[in-house]
């Protein structure tokens, strides 16, 4: 007899791939017991069953790679836990590199391995051929070898976790559609299907692929699109051994797997095939893409020189199946930004078996915690915009992310499809001065001028790049003279009501009970005194503000301070982001320029740091705001659209004399980085608190109440067990990016959350936390001596609590 729906679930999961099976088990183990799992046709009939199964480690961040380290660890015991076989075997990884840049990328990345004790041994080329004897090394530099990497069975793996759920007293309904989105008052209460409604206090969407389609129908973006993902199998033959490890020719796309006495060879090409734009047939269900032998020809020519046994072995299946792929190559996780009650983790860029079991922990943090435990918001779906859901944005973008993850992982790599999607007002102006842009959030950057007669293009390296001498120059010109940043791309919000003061005064750590005219750097901190957002109130008027945050975080932002306005305030925020053109004037020669051109006086008497006013320039009125992030005297100019272009025109004209450029993006990181600035999302995040990070002084806990000032009471009680430490590096052409391993007296105390070349300071420049389970006070910061781990080299290292560039922010108050 068939099982009936419940009526009502704490937990409804709408997907039964791996996904959605590690959340319903995690849920068990949290002693969650009334979830349900609906799917649609089988469990993992989706694409969790044609996955390769590997399991590895090592990614391109801390937490991303602690995240894969707990699945592994997972996958050791689940088959003793549940009695289902997984098929999973330790049988190490080995990557090799046949680039100096790959090579780097690799020693980059076993350093950063050693801040959590995964044992990554670099090799050399024979070395490497001893791990794996069936390869030919003649191009080889050399590799890695994760020794506690290994490979699964996909479904074995999956239906593991669905036995531990059930056993947890999750219920599984297969056969199951969800058919719609029960909504009430913004809330998602439950869930429609073809067998009944069960009405739950939380609903995930795990759907795969089908996740950006289910999540648009009530008007929620989750982007993903799918591709064609390509494998053959062999027959067996002779040197095929169980105990191969898994192996990743990187620079030649390729993955190899022993599967009984034969390879599985795989691969993720740099130009994929997008599939299901128009829609997915309603009958997939473990469903082969047609044949495209043609397309993964250049990927088995390469396998035959690297594994030359295959030139003699049989195909004994060809497949290609689809696999949804993001933007940016990573993970949604989390919360929706639109609808209460609703969460997602889909899009898992192929690497879904070796992230489930983190990734049905941190999400089931997430929904029965609020907060997934760590810092996680590269991966946090309210990274993403509205428009990131067009399906031809997302078709032409994956063609290139699918590839992104066995390419190497260069510092400033800049995407090279669907691009040009939202550009400055002066977007032509700063394009005709040579530009390089980047993009961030959608958004068009300049991140770089090249000079007249050379391409504005990049060439990418671990050393320096081909605009490191260009960049530098516009770095000495803002310490020197004056410069124009467009930071047009950053997020605006007004808030207004006669409850915004007290709305914001309970959000921001700062007093924001200010003089109509003054400006707050504050952050917005969560109940354990993490931050998550990092900004700038303006008080414009008695009940009208403007907040200013990164340009990356215009959703997310906006969903933390709509999320925390109590209902029945009389409070409206709106998101003026594209209100406006954003122009920083940096530079000692700020004032005389801008002074230049307007009637009003702004002298340090009448226009003080940190204040704001409406000024005259050419022909407009600007919002002209005293504030910076590059560490030198200057104003941010807020300009309405339609007068950008020719404010910009106006200042560029009359700043010739004082010597003007225009400044990029990489410029303003080295200088706000020789400043000690932070940036949210590399330096500081939900994970650490202000008074970690240094900036106790932006925190009023004499303020009656905000969010987190309980926690940062305690932990000024209590002392602190981490610290942000600036350091410079003694070897001026070594460069640093971001996790580099801390090492003082002899031992690893953290790693690097940022890094750039300090063109002042005479060297690179990075942020980091020196921890210390002891505590850290400025004493233990200042008695140790530092180095850093760079590519596998220790370099010695000046620490310092206090910015090197000016460290008693005179430059700024001039």
């Amino acid at each position: 007899m068939a099982k009936e729906l419940p009526k009502n679930a704490r937990v409804a999961i709408v997907g039964g791939g791996v996904i959605g099976c590690s959340i319903a088990y995690h849920l068990t183990k949290r002693g969650v017991s009334d979830v349900v799992v609906l799917e649609r046709k089988q469990l993992t009939s989706g694409t969790t069953w044609h996955a390769a199964g590997l399991i590895g480690q090592l990614r391109d961040s801390v937490n991303m790679t602690q995240l894969a380290k707990y699945t592994a660890e997972l996958y050791l015991g689940l088959e003793e836990e549940t009695g289902q076989a997984t098929g999973y075997k330790v049988n190490g990884s080995l990557s090799t590199a046949t680039t100096k840049g790959r090579m780097e990328d690799m020693k980059r990345r076993a350093d950063m391995a050693k801040v959590f004790d995964l044992e990554v041994n670099v090799l050399n080329p024979e070395e490497c051929k001893e791990k794996y004897p069936l390869i030919q090394v003649d191009d080889v530099i050399g590799g890695i070898f994760i020794p506690s990497d290994g490979q699964a069975d996909p479904v074995g793996i999956t239906q593991a976790l669905a036995k531990g759920a059930r056993n947890g007293g999750t219920q599984i309904f297969e056969n199951t559609k969800v058919t719609k989105m029960i909504i009430e008052d913004d809330r998602v209460v439950g869930v429609e299907t073809d067998a009944g409604t069960v009405m739950a206090d939380a609903v995930v969407m795990c759907a795969g692929m089908w996740t950006r389609e289910l999540a648009a129908s009530v008007g929620v973006t989750v982007p993903l699109h799918a591709c064609e993902h390509f494998y053959i199998l062999t027959e067996p033959f002779e040197g095929v051994t169980p105990d191969l490890p898994v192996y990743r020719d990187y620079d030649s796309w390729a993955y190899y797997k022993e599967d009984a006495g034969k390879i599985l060879l795989g691969a993720f090409e740099p130009v994929a095939k997008p599939w299901g734009m128009n829609g997915i047939n309603e009958d997939f269900c473990f469903d082969q893409l047609p044949d495209d032998f043609d397309h993964f020809m250049p990927v088995l020519e390469a396998a035959m020189y690297r594994m030359p046994a295959l030139e003699n072995a049989g195909i004994q299946t060809f497949f290609c199946g689809p696999e949804s792929f993001t933007p940016d190559d990573r993970y949604h996780l989390g919360k929706v930004p639109e609808l209460d009650g609703l969460y997602v983790s889909a899009g898992m860029n192929s690497i879904g078996i070796q992230s489930a079991g983190g990734v049905g922990k941190v999400m089931t943090n997430w929904i029965l915690d609020g907060y997934p435990g760590a810092d996680f918001n590269s991966v946090d779906i309210r990274r993403s915009m509205p428009f990131m859901r067009n399906r031809k944005y997302l078709h032409d973008r994956v063609t290139e992310t699918l590839g992104l993850l066995y390419a190497t992982h260069w510092p400033f790599y800049q995407f090279k499809t669907s691009r040009g999607t939202r550009r400055t007002p002066i977007h032509e102006h700063l394009k005709a001065r040579n530009a390089c842009f980047g993009e961030t959030a959608g958004w068009e950057r300049a991140n770089w001028f090249a000079p007249e007669g050379v391409k504005p293009e990049y060439e990418y390296s671990f050393e320096r790049q081909n605009w490191f001498d260009y960049s530098a120059d516009e770095h000495r010109t803002v310490r020197e003279k004056v410069g124009l940043i467009d930071q047009t791309s950053f997020s605006k919000y007004r808030v207004q009501g006669r409850d915004a003061e007290y709305v914001l005064n309970n959000i921001c750590a700062n007093d924001v009970s200010v003089a109509n005219g003054k400006m707050v750097y504050t952050q917005w901190l969560n109940d354990h005194g993490g931050i998550e957002a990092d900004l700038t109130v303006t008080r414009l008027r008695d009940n009208d503000f403007m907040v200013v945050t990164a340009s990356g975080s215009q959703t997310r932002d906006m969903h933390w301070l709509n999320s925390h306005i109590p209902d029945g305030a009389h409070c409206v925020t709106t998101d003026v982001t594209s209100a406006y053109a954003l122009f920083g004037v940096m530079g000692p020669s700020s004032r005389t320029l801008l002074q230049s051109l307007t009637p009003d006086d702004l002298s340090n008497d009448v226009f003080p740091f940190a204040t704001s006013q409406e000024i005259e320039l050419g022909y407009g009125l600007v919002r002209a705001s005293r504030i910076t992030y590059v560490g030198e005297l200057g104003w941010e100019l807020y300009v309405p659209t339609e007068f950008a272009a020719h404010v910009f025109e106006t200042v560029m004209e009359a700043g010739a004399d004082h010597g003007i450029k225009p400044i990029g993006m990489h410029a303003m990181n080295s200088l706000r980085i020789e400043k000690g600035y932070r940036h949210w999302g590399h330096d500081i995040s939900d994970e650490e608190t202000a008074i970690e990070a240094g900036l106790g002084f932006a925190v009023k806990t004499d303020k009656p109440s905000f969010i987190g000032r309980d926690a940062i009471l305690k932990q000024k009680e209590m002392g602190v067990k981490k610290r942000m430490v600036q350091f410079l590096l003694s070897d001026p052409e070594k460069m640093l990016y971001h996790n580099e391993p801390i090492i003082r007296n002899g031992e690893i105390v953290g790693y690097l959350t940022s890094g750039m070349y300090g063109h002042t300071l005479g060297g690179a420049v990075g942020l980091g936390y020196v921890k210390n389970e002891g505590g850290v006070d400025a004493a233990f910061v200042n008695e140790g001596s530092y180095e850093l781990l760079v590519a596998g080299e220790k370099i010695p290292a000046k620490a310092s609590l206090r910015p090197m560039y000016d460290p008693k922010s005179e430059r700024i108050k001039a």
